[in-house]
């Protein structure tokens, strides 16, 4: 499998990147990261600055269809920053209207709401997006990890980076499964 991972040039919580993507690199997936810019995006450690990770390819001169799965990192800036850039909330609604599996987590959901694509689904996020969610047509649940299969594709979302070993397991498992059944 071939996993996007969609974040902004800057602001995306490193552990809500890295976590995951070492769980779908140790299940045999192939991680790329996708941005809107290319070269480096600098990731952070809540309000520090992180490492920076190299950009494989940028949104607009790639699709939904060229990847199994989409991987929604936090972190305040880099999902308020995604839903603002138009080529990124496209590329988040391609994976919804291929039938693809998204994972989200903290604060990803913004780009989600932006798209479009929450409206009639289950999901959890960092505490602050519940009215956000509910006003765009969700129902927001707190917990741990959501898998919410109530629409065109699998939907995985989780709360916190103390989350992430359930959401990590949640990912591999439904993108697994998503896989099987394709």
């Amino acid at each position: 499998m071939t996993i996007a991972f969609l974040v902004a040039p800057e602001g995306a919580e490193q552990l809500e990147l890295t976590g995951p993507w070492r769980a779908v690199t140790g299940a045999g997936a192939s991680p790329k990261l996708i941005s809107t810019e290319p070269g480096d995006v600098q990731a952070y450690r809540h309000l520090e600055p992180g490492d920076r990770f190299p950009v494989d390819a940028v949104v607009g001169e790639v699709a939904a269809a060229d990847y199994d799965a989409l991987v929604l990192p936090g972190g305040v800036a880099n999902p308020d920053f995604l839903r603002t850039h138009p080529r990124a909330v496209a590329f988040a609604r391609g994976f919804f209207a291929e039938g693809r599996p998204v994972a989200v987590i903290c604060h990803g959901a913004w780009t989600l709401i932006e798209a479009g694509v929450v409206r009639g689904r289950t999901l959890t996020s960092w505490p602050s997006l519940r009215t956000d969610l509910e006003n765009a047509g969700a129902h927001w649940v707190d917990r741990e990890v959501q898998v919410c299969r109530e629409g065109p594709n699998t939907l995985v979302s989780s709360r916190r980076p103390d989350d992430l070993p359930a959401f990590n397991a949640a990912v591999i498992d439904q993108f697994a499964r998503a896989r099987a059944a394709a």
